[in-house]
């Protein structure tokens, strides 16, 4: 007790108390701004910036399915990207800590009324770089019981992946995959209780880290993302390790279509 006195006298008399960077103002004058903005990025600064960028639909079709791309690649040094929806009933949508992948993500998501939806990168030096536009839609997305409740063998194709990767001209490998799961949010009229995918480890063969994805409840049923991996050449898969919050563990090999291509072209005659 004596040394934080003597350390709170210290700070008082030097002028060194602990820095809270101040809020810049919302240019998109959400009314949840501040509240949002200290729970996820605390004291750290924080800064709009054109190069974080999210980019939805001009016209949404269903509140339950809204495809978003959140790409910060114009940064360097991203350290975590995250997604929220300002007026959404649960604003945090999803979490990429890129490791060998890019600043960049695109998934679907549900929208329980028009809302702020912002894209937020925390960089190297610890400043979070925040991006964002103004989703006009119809609401309801978040409140719909999930499709695959009318199935009734719905649970048996839990976990079922699809996926292919294609190398870009970078020389990075574009994976896109999805995976059957209800992602249900828990506020459905029929209290089917929250029940969804938290998260999705993507390796490469040898077993490396190449990026990590927590989900949250608004991420569409039947999840399907893109992102870009660093995949060394000589590899012809990758692999996916995902848990809900159920406790169920899913893993699955998704295959490299240009090691497709170089296996169809060995086996065709040549004339």
């Amino acid at each position: 007790m004596r040394q934080i006195l003597i350390a709170m006298l210290f700070a008082t008399l030097t002028g060194v108390v602990p820095a809270h960077a101040e809020l810049p103002a919302d240019p998109l004058h959400s009314t949840m701004w501040h509240d949002l903005a200290k729970r996820y990025f605390g004291t750290a600064q924080v800064i709009f910036d054109d190069q974080v960028k999210i980019v939805v639909p001009g016209i949404v079709e269903n509140q339950a399915q809204v495809p978003v791309t959140a790409d910060a690649r114009g940064l360097t040094g991203v350290q975590k990207l995250i997604v929220f929806a300002d007026l959404n009933p649960i604003q945090h949508v999803l979490t990429l800590t890129p490791g060998k992948a890019a600043a960049y993500v695109s998934f679907r998501m549900k929208i329980e009324q028009a809302t702020p939806v912002r894209a937020a990168a925390l960089t190297a030096d610890g400043v979070w770089h925040v991006g964002g536009l103004f989703l006009d839609a119809t609401g309801g997305g978040c409140s719909l019981p999930a499709e695959a409740r009318n199935e009734a063998s719905w649970a048996s194709s839990v976990g079922i992946t699809q996926g292919r990767l294609w190398r870009e001209i970078d020389g990075s490998a574009r994976l896109r995959v999805r995976l059957r799961h209800p992602m249900d949010t828990g506020l459905a009229k029929d209290n089917t209780p929250a029940y969804y995918i938290e998260r999705l480890d993507v390796r490469s063969a040898s077993g490396e880290q190449l990026g990590l994805l927590e989900l949250f409840e608004p991420v569409s049923e039947d999840p399907t993302l893109t992102l870009l991996v660093r995949l060394p050449p000589s590899d012809g898969a990758l692999t996916i390790e995902g848990r809900d919050n159920n406790g169920g563990v899913y893993r699955s090999t998704v295959p490299a279509a240009w090691k497709e291509s170089a296996n169809e072209a060995a086996s065709t005659p040549q004339p």
